[in-house]
């Protein structure tokens, strides 16, 4: 069986750490880098959902996109920020987090966003290589791209303004990406979808004439989730990785 070790080496090979931004966290977390592993499971987030998930499941590792550790932790008890890393290592589980690295990298979240959506990324929205921009095959109806993000995002809703523009030049930014806003408009995109948009963004896109489409930051990264582990499955054919059939868009509609 491999190692947590190695498997943080073969995903460090697809999305390199050097790749994360300033502020970031990603890497091999918490854990014994020498552990077989037989079962690890996949998630967004690690939340106590899912590690419950984690160790019913039997698994030694769990891989998931926001880090787990953002800031030093001062204490390592049952309460404040660091009661998460406590639970996980009380039960031999170990955390391996790949953030903005997975982010940029080539065949990553946003790589696999664009195509989810109907375009072939042709370069990154912004200069740090975040987001990817492309164009769709033919044009469509603004309604018609809507119904499209809705159903294979698996969103419960969308928050948009309509440009008055049909959906050709795509720019995407899976989580928060609306300071973006403004390298998508450079890139030609007359479409832009994202994440987290604040209501100056929207403003701005109105006066801009593009269509703006607020996807939810869960569901516009989480694509990646079942990619990463189906390319996991090839590269360790001898572990089981399975993807959190708990952790879900936190958001509600009402």
């Amino acid at each position: 069986m491999p190692s947590v070790q190695e498997i943080f080496e073969t995903l460090a090979s697809w999305a390199p750490l050097e790749l994360q931004m300033d502020f970031d966290n990603s890497g091999f977390l918490v854990g014994r880098k020498d552990k077989p592993v037989h079962r690890a499971l996949l998630a967004l987030d690690i939340t106590e959902e899912v590690i419950r998930e984690a160790m019913e499941m039997g698994a030694e590792l769990i891989i998931s996109h926001h880090p787990l550790i953002f800031h030093p932790l001062k204490s390592l008890t049952g309460e404040g920020p660091g009661w998460k890393t406590l639970l996980l290592a009380e039960n031999g589980l170990a955390a391996i987090c790949m953030h903005t690295n997975l982010d940029i990298a080539e065949g990553g979240v946003n790589d696999v966003l664009i195509r989810l959506l109907g375009a072939e990324p042709e370069g990154p929205v912004d200069a740090e290589g975040c987001g990817r921009v492309g164009t769709l095959p033919e044009p469509m109806r603004l309604k018609e791209f809507l119904q499209r993000c809705k159903e294979r995002l698996n969103a419960k809703g969308l928050r948009y303004v309509d440009g008055g523009r049909p959906v050709s030049r795509l720019g995407v930014l899976g989580g928060a990406g609306g300071d973006e806003f403004r390298d998508a408009l450079a890139k030609g995109c007359d479409t832009y979808v994202t994440a987290d948009v604040k209501y100056h963004v929207f403003l701005e896109a109105v006066e801009e004439g593009v269509n703006l489409i607020d996807a939810d930051h869960f569901c516009t990264e989480n694509p990646v989730i079942p990619v990463l582990a189906q390319r996991l499955r090839k590269a360790f054919p001898d572990v089981d990785f399975l993807v959190s059939r708990r952790h879900h868009q936190l958001i509600s509609f009402f």
